[in-house]
């Protein structure tokens, strides 16, 4: 674990700087709290002592657990839940799953908010007793009797909106990449894109037209060059990220594949890279789910907030890797 000196070392910013971010105070600028925040995240850094830990029933202490740093709208979220943690008195200790075991506890913190997948089911039912309520992101549990709350995307319409978008606009040949298959976003996405193939007549053969990726770009990349040397390019590809569809654009314009004259190419989730690159993607309102996963983990706390799942909605963005028939 890295000490408050350690992250401002990092950073270049003060320890008085870094104590501000962490407290929630509005005497940081935008940028300087993201910085902050980042390496807070990477190094798993969490305060020695959090206040009032001496009594469960007091502690003002929320740990957010997630993994992925190669996605940059995590970044977006842990500024919607600290912002919410802040503005109701409360602290934000973020780490990992390597060290989670020591911070789902009722007497080190009130709940949890978890956006990682290498945490079992399993670990997070076990953890999640009554008096330590846990919200999940981008993850359902079915057990009804766990103290927990799943906040997720509403990731089957949008997509239908998405593939019924390209097939009004004269697209017949598809190809997929796809994420790790048992992530809820994967099979969302996936089930929806091939449900909307079948309901307008259109085949899609698994065995050639779908690859496997893991949501980062090297494997969108890697994905993209076996197409290619497999000589059958689809008319589009859809990709269950963005980083990913990143990787795949990359790959094609290093072989003289241009896109989209040769091959469409759409993403999900609207990075800031997708904005550069002229994506077609899904946009999230990540800022906004991370509030929202930590007011309704606040209302659980306060006995007031519904344990049933919460869907965000999502939009489909037109942009230049699509090509208009």
């Amino acid at each position: 674990m890295s000490g408050m000196k350690k992250i401002a070392e990092l950073t270049g910013v003060s320890v008085s700087t870094v104590s501000n971010v962490l407290n929630g105070r509005s005497n940081v600028g935008q940028a300087t709290k993201e910085r902050v925040l980042q390496v807070c995240a990477e190094h798993g850094y969490y305060p020695k002592q959090p206040r009032h830990l001496d009594n469960p029933h007091r502690s003002k202490a929320i740990v957010f657990i997630f993994s992925d740093f190669d996605r940059d709208f995590y970044l977006k979220i842990i500024n919607g839940v600290s912002d919410c943690l802040a503005e109701n008195g409360y602290d934000l200790i973020i780490c990992t799953s390597k060290s989670s075991d020591s911070f789902m506890k009722s007497s080190f913190a009130r709940g949890a908010i978890i956006l990682d997948s290498n945490i079992a089911d399993d670990f997070v039912l076990s953890a999640a007793v009554p008096d330590f309520p846990v919200v999940l992101m981008d993850r359902m549990l079915t057990d009804s009797k766990a103290n927990t709350k799943s906040v997720t995307v509403d990731n089957y319409p949008v997509m239908c909106d998405l593939t019924q978008g390209l097939i009004d606009k004269g697209f017949k040949s598809f190809g997929f990449i796809g994420g790790l298959d048992f992530t809820l976003d994967n099979r969302e996405r996936f089930g929806a894109f091939m449900d909307t193939l079948a309901k307008n007549k259109i085949e899609f053969d698994r065995s050639h037209d779908y690859f496997h990726g893991n949501y980062r770009e090297e494997s969108g990349y890697q994905a993209a060059k076996l197409m290619i040397l497999s000589h059958h390019l689809p008319e589009v590809l859809v990709c269950a990220n963005d980083n990913m569809a990143i990787g795949a654009i990359k790959a094609f314009k290093e072989n003289g594949i241009r896109v989209p004259e040769d091959i469409s190419v759409t993403g999900f989730d609207d990075s800031e890279a997708a904005a550069m690159a002229g994506l077609t993607t899904v946009s999230i309102l990540r800022y906004e789910s991370g509030y929202l996963a930590a007011k309704d983990l606040l209302g659980m706390i306060a006995g007031q907030t519904s344990k049933d799942p919460f869907k965000l909605s999502a939009t489909v963005k037109w942009r230049e890797s699509v090509k208009f028939y």
